[in-house]
């Protein structure tokens, strides 16, 4: 299943319970689509919700809104049923928001260009806390729910772990020789996997934040933009070369391409609420949902003929040693932000 956005894609997310699909535009536009398997997808809203690029976006409050992040530096979160505004902040950054992502029912967090973090609270429409926590662009999120844990991928080539409960910046790694872009938590939380510029996938350890335990290069030298977890083992990435492969975690094992979207880098993958679909989106202005059941098919067999590449836990992978290629910063950071003024998340 497609849908033809029309424009470059930055940002796409499923909605919570029901089959809906949001994007985000390079123009600042803003799509809603309904989904079914016996019928075309039909577009239910276009908003252009800001000046810039809308580089994020978040279905919240259990699917009757939709938050968004843009390079223009503001946040909007926009009615689901009507499309009407809800509210708008305008400078939410000092510099263009690059992610965005849930954390509890009523916070979200977003990253920018210079490195910062901050947490909103969406009921209270205020910053709750902020972390200059990188030296460049805030490439991804993930959250650790049970120890309020936030963790953040740069373009400074670190990973970052800030205490929600302390407001502190709890440990951050070593700078890496390249930048990540990725990042998940898995193995019932006792590893974070970060994907990176030049394909190398950096495994740490929880806890011990300051050097990766393992490098795994089978994707190498295309970069890792995406990283979605498919469960405790096994991950799906989606490269620079248009390729979306599943892989296993420990041991490291390429276990099967899955799909490809275009010759174009993958900027974002997400599932369904119910998991039939895996979304993609990349720069062939094309929104690809696959049923995952098909994708996922020939997996258990796929496995039998991989050997595995590495089935240990130390620093003795081969590294990669080809140079780095830009990425997802060097593409939106041309983005300026403007100097526009408002009020701190003013009513429409």
């Amino acid at each position: 299943m497609e849908i033809d956005l029309g424009k470059v894609p930055f940002t796409m997310d499923f909605h919570p319970s029901d089959n809906l699909v949001t994007a985000g535009l390079i123009t600042g536009d803003l799509h809603l689509y309904r989904f079914n398997a016996d019928s075309s997808p039909q577009r239910l809203l276009e908003i252009h919700a800001h000046s810039e690029s809308c580089r994020a976006a978040r279905f919240i409050n259990d699917g009757h809104a939709i938050i968004t992040g843009s390079s223009d530096r503001s946040i909007l979160a926009t009615d689901l049923e009507t499309g009407s505004p809800i509210a708008r902040l305008e400078n939410a950054h000092e510099d263009a928001i690059f992610s965005l992502i849930n954390l509890t029912e009523s916070t979200v967090a977003t990253g920018d260009d210079q490195g910062c973090v901050k947490v909103w609270d969406t009921r209270q429409r205020s910053c709750c806390n902020s972390f200059n926590v990188h030296d460049d662009y805030v490439s991804d999120m993930t959250f650790a729910s049970d120890s309020m844990k936030l963790l953040s991928t740069s373009g400074d080539g670190t990973l970052s772990v800030c205490n929600l409960r302390t407001n502190k910046i709890q440990s951050q790694s070593e700078f890496s020789e390249e930048e990540l872009l990725s990042v998940v938590i898995m193995k019932n939380g006792r590893k974070v996997i970060c994907g990176s510029q030049n394909g190398t996938l950096l495994l740490y350890s929880w806890g011990f934040f300051k050097d990766c335990s393992d490098r795994f290069t089978a994707l190498s030298p295309n970069s890792i933009d995406s990283l979605l977890k498919l469960d405790e083992d096994r991950v799906i990435t989606g490269s620079e070369n248009g390729l979306i492969s599943l892989l296993g975690i420990l041991p490291n094992r390429v276990i099967q391409p899955l799909a490809e979207h275009s010759e174009y880098p993958i900027e974002c993958l997400a599932f369904s609420h119910d998991r039939k679909y895996l979304g993609s989106i990349s720069h062939d202005q094309l929104l690809k949902m696959w049923d995952l059941d098909d994708l996922l098919q020939n997996s258990g067999n796929a496995q039998n003929d991989q050997a595995p590449v590495s089935d240990s836990d130390s620093d003795a992978m081969d590294m990669d040693t080809k140079p780095p290629k830009s990425r997802k910063g060097a593409k939106r950071k041309n983005e300026h932000a403007n100097d526009a003024t408002s009020s701190f998340f003013a009513d429409l």
